[in-house]
C-alpha cells in the first residue's frame, strides 16, 4: 500500500510539473533538489554532462544519448554508454574538466558534497541540474524532469510507465507469499548494509521480503557482524564479490544464513541503479527469493 501512496504522490507531481510547463513554454522556473532553479530552454540542450549512473541511463532511454558529452567512471550501461567521455567521479567532480567540455545542461548527484560543485558551474552561466535518486519515487520523478528539459514528456511518461508497470506486476505476484527476511551485503570492511532510506529496500518489499535492517532510517549503515547474526536473517543477499568473501571468511560462520549455504547472489549492475531498470532489478530479486510465485 505504501508503494501505490507513492506511485499516486508522483503522478500528482507530474501533473504539477506539466502544468508549471504549459505556463511558459519558453522557460519554466523548476527546482532541483538543492533547490536551484532551472531553466527549460526554448530548444533541447544538445551537450549534456551527467555525472550520476541513474541520470545517464535515463538520458539514453529518452533517446539523448548522442548527446552526452561527459559522464563518471561508473556510467557503464548501455553499452553505447562507455563511448562518452570519462569526466571522472560524481561526487567533488572536476569542475574545470567539466567547464572544459564546454556542457549546456550538467546533471549532479544532490549529495551535499556536490553542493560546492553545483554552485560554481551555476555561477559559470551553465544550466545545472541536481537530483537526488534514493527512493523508486524519484524515478519517476526525475524522468519526467528530464523529460521536460529535453522537451519530450511523452517518452519520459513511457519509459516512467513501463517501469512501473513491471514493479506493480512483481507486487502482485509476490502479495501473498510469506516473507522472509534478509540481510544485504553492500561493503565488508566496515560492514555495511542497506538500510530503509534506500530504493534497494524499497525492491526487497516489492519482491517478497523484509529487510532486517529496515530500522536503518539512511540509505545504509554501518553494522557488526555480531548484530548479523543476532537478527537471524533467513536469506543473505549479496555480489558476486561480496558473497565469496562471506563463503571464504569463517567468521561469518557465527551467522546461520551463512553457515547454511543461504546466500543469494544479486546482480549489483542491475540492482544498484534507480534508474530505468528498476522494473528488471525487482525481477530478479524475486526470482531470487520466490522462484516459485515468478514463474
Amino acid at each position: 500500500m505504501r508503494f501505490h501512496a507513492r506511485l499516486i504522490s508522483t503522478l500528482v507531481a507530474v501533473t504539477l510539473l506539466a502544468a508549471c510547463k504549459r505556463s511558459d513554454q519558453s522557460a519554466s522556473t523548476l527546482r532541483d533538489d538543492f533547490g536551484n532553479a532551472i531553466h527549460v530552454p526554448a530548444t533541447p540542450p544538445s551537450r549534456i554532462v551527467s555525472l550520476n549512473p541513474a541520470t545517464t541511463e535515463t538520458f539514453f532511454a529518452l533517446g539523448a544519448g548522442r548527446r552526452l558529452i561527459g559522464r563518471t567512471h561508473f556510467d557503464l550501461w548501455p553499452d553505447s554508454a562507455r563511448l562518452v567521455p570519462d569526466l571522472g567521479n560524481g561526487i567533488n567532480p572536476n569542475v574545470e574538466a567539466i567547464l572544459g567540455a564546454r556542457p549546456d545542461l550538467v546533471v549532479l548527484y544532490a549529495s551535499e558534497d556536490n553542493r560546492a560543485a553545483a554552485a560554481r558551474l551555476i555561477a559559470s552561466g551553465i544550466n545545472t541540474v541536481s537530483l537526488k535518486n534514493d527512493h523508486i519515487a524519484d524515478f519517476a520523478r526525475t524522468t519526467m524532469l528530464l523529460g521536460a528539459i529535453l522537451h519530450d514528456t511523452a517518452r519520459a511518461a513511457t519509459v516512467r510507465d513501463s517501469v512501473e508497470r513491471t514493479l506493480r506486476s512483481v507486487a502482485v505476484k509476490t502479495r501473498g507469499v510469506n516473507k522472509p527476511t534478509v540481510f544485504w551485503h553492500i561493503w565488508d570492511a566496515p560492514l555495511i548494509t542497506v538500510g530503509s532510506g534506500s530504493f534497494m529496500d524499497e525492491l526487497v518489499n516489492i519482491a517478497g521480503a523484509t529487510n532486517a535492517y529496515r530500522d536503518i532510517h539512511g540509505p545504509s549503515g554501518e553494522i557488526t557482524l555480531e548484530d548479523v547474526a543476532k537478527r537471524n536473517p533467513d536469506f543473505i543477499l549479496a555480489g558476486p564479490i561480496g558473497a565469496h568473501a562471506i563463503e571464504s571468511d569463517p567468521r561469518w560462520k557465527i551467522v546461520r544464513a551463512a553457515r547454511d549455504g543461504r546466500i543469494l547472489v544479486v546482480d549489483t549492475t542491475l540492482v544498484a541503479r534507480p534508474a530505468v531498470r528498476l522494473g528488471e532489478a525487482a525481477v530478479s530479486l524475486a526470482r531470487l527469493i520466490h522462484p516459485d510465485a515468478m514463474k
